[in-house]
């Protein structure tokens, strides 16, 4: 098993998501963000007690982007070929078997990925659903 190479704790600045105003009034107003523009906004206006903008202070810091909290970065692999890239690298990236790969090509990655000491995320995804039945 590969030891990360990251030392740094990850600060997250913010987790929860900043929701679009109003996504809770109507139906028709997702909750994904979209920057107001009205002119009355009270949001766009910055008044006290209404929701947060984002903006750049919020962003990570550059040493602990991307990783995840296993101290890793994602590297999604498509095939076993795939998967030699991460030989150098195995301290920094691990690999995640893409969604659409089938069983049988799953068993072959994860075990060469043994054999290169990469870690995998998801080694055991699709393997118990097919072991149950």
């Amino acid at each position: 098993m590969a030891i990360p190479l990251l030392n740094k704790k990850i600060v997250k600045k913010r987790v929860k998501k900043f929701k679009r105003p109003q996504s809770d009034r109507r139906i028709t107003v997702k909750e994904n963000w979209r920057r107001p523009k009205g002119i009355d906004s009270r949001v766009r206006r910055k008044f006290k007690g209404c929701a947060l903008m984002p903006n750049i202070g919020y962003g990570s810091n550059k040493k602990t982007r991307h990783f995840l909290p296993n101290g890793f970065k994602k590297f999604v692999v498509h095939n076993v070929k795939d998967l030699d890239l991460l030989m150098m690298h195995n301290r920094t990236f691990c690999a995640e078997v893409a969604h659409n790969v089938s069983t049988l090509k799953r068993k072959s990655i994860v075990e060469r990925a043994a054999q290169l000491d990469v870690v995998v995320t998801n080694k055991l995804a699709k393997l118990r659903s097919q072991e149950d039945e």
